[in-house]
């Protein structure tokens, strides 16, 4: 057997053939696993990084539902049901007409690390569909939802296999996904489904704690410096809930956020962007981040692209809009503007060239998406832990057990990297941590 990385990236390619994304998470993990695959030669007659990237199932499906015109649409359903060594699959649903399997499965393949770096007993997994539900009316929404939920439904449940939102699934499409998993189980199944309103189920911090557990991973590798957020100045991508959120913490822990977008645009504001009125703007009228301008006045400014925001000079930046989003050119401009600390909210939004980039540079502190936004799927585990002892905590308590998990996640991806020879490398330090993990249960659990 030939004992190199890149004799197993040849074969995993070749085998995943015309899935770039795919392929890029599987090099950003890879790549990073020289020194454990070192400690560990017999890793490769037990085939477990094969086993890894091979999904334990993958399903794809019709989607038939019927428009406000009364026309026939069809949709293409997926879930990758990638490892369950630590438990059952747990992963969102994304719908967006980008998607298709090789991101279904890049996603799916995250998704694995990084719910083993919460410590919780979860697998990976992703799913989602080619649906755009922008310009869509509610009851077109619902009758989609129903649609996919009408074969989603064979194969999840609250110990096989729990969805949750992401990309264009939001309370809403959780609301009448769950509907329709009731209606044709019988079940009043709490815990099939995390993200839930909170008077059926959900968690309170669970819209939160996604864009909070980012900018908590990045005061944790500030506070390993001797530094804070206080004072700095925040570039954060995306205008969604994953973006919002990270604004409000960071601007509760003293920071000044400069800047906002969307597929559309981006605007920059100065004196720092109006939250509030960013949240009304589009988690309530769902409207385009470029009438932020007009809303609020003063200072803001419209940017000629989502890239330009990353051109303005920052001490942190958060991209946390969508994956590779921020490229090698954006890189080198926030290093040399400064930036001091880059976390992803998003999953894999930076191209491996900006990665690569942010990585060698001296004085920059890189959180891969894997730990520093795993606090969603984080405080979906916790929503569960609530389902199943039928229980509902004080958003104070839930915030509490957040911030710990992600000084834990932080703690977990620090040492490991000083074990490996290589501190302060977050990236290697969260591909090791997580895929250690993962393989003693799965060498655990025998060849399944």
């Amino acid at each position: 057997m030939d004992r190199s990385i890149d004799s197993l990236k040849t074969a995993i390619f070749a085998r995943n053939a015309g899935e770039p994304e795919f392929h890029q998470a599987v090099t950003e993990v890879l790549d990073t696993l020289g020194p454990v695959l070192d400690r560990h030669p017999e890793y490769f007659e037990l085939a477990v990084i094969h086993r890894l990237s091979e999904p334990e199932r993958q399903i794809i499906f019709r989607v038939p539902w019927v428009d406000d015109n009364g026309h026939v649409q069809i949709n293409r359903g997926y879930r990758v049901e990638f490892n369950s060594a630590l438990g059952p699959y747990k992963g969102g649903l994304r719908f967006h007409p980008s998607v298709n399997l090789g991101i279904i499965k890049f996603l799916g393949f995250e998704q694995i690390f990084k719910n083993a770096l919460t410590g919780m007993p979860i697998g990976g997994g992703k799913g989602g569909a080619d649906f755009d539900p922008r310009g869509r009316s509610d009851r077109e929404i619902m009758a989609f939802c129903q649609s996919f939920m009408s074969e989603l439904y064979r194969h999840i449940g609250e110990h096989t296999d729990v969805p949750a939102g992401d990309i264009g699934v939001g309370g809403r499409e959780i609301g009448y996904l769950f509907g329709q998993y009731k209606r044709l189980t019988n079940r009043f199944e709490a815990g099939v489904l995390t993200g839930k309103g909170m008077t059926w189920g959900g968690s309170l911090v669970r819209p939160e704690a996604t864009g909070y557990g980012t900018v908590l991973f990045a005061q944790e590798m500030l506070k390993a410096t001797g530094d804070d957020l206080d004072g700095k100045r925040v570039a954060v991508s995306g205008s969604g809930n994953v973006a919002i959120f990270a604004m409000e913490k960071a601007i509760a822990l003293g920071a000044t956020v400069v800047s906002a977008s969307d597929s559309s645009g981006a605007v920059y504001d100065p004196n720092g962007i109006d939250v509030e009125a960013l949240k009304q703007l589009k988690l309530v009228e769902r409207k385009r981040v470029g009438e932020y301008v007009d809303r609020v006045g003063g200072k803001a400014q419209a940017l000629a692209s989502p890239g330009a925001m990353w051109h303005v000079p920052v001490d942190i930046a958060l991209p946390c809009a969508t994956q590779n989003e921020l490229d090698g050119d954006a890189a080198a401009a926030l290093i040399a503007n400064g930036v001091r600390v880059v976390a992803e909210g998003a999953n894999m939004p930076c191209t491996k060239d900006a990665a690569d980039r942010f990585r060698a540079e001296p004085g920059v502190l890189f959180g891969p998406g894997k730990a520093a936004n795993a606090g969603g799927v984080a405080t979906s585990a916790l929503e569960m832990q609530q389902n199943a002892q039928r229980d509902s905590w004080s958003f104070e308590h839930t915030e509490a057990r957040l911030a710990e998990i992600m000084r834990d996640i932080h703690t977990r991806c620090s040492e490991t990297a000083e074990e490996y020879g290589k501190p302060g490398d977050y990236v290697l330090g969260a591909n090791i941590a997580g895929f250690s993990r993962v393989v003693d249960a799965m060498l655990a659990q025998g060849v399944v």
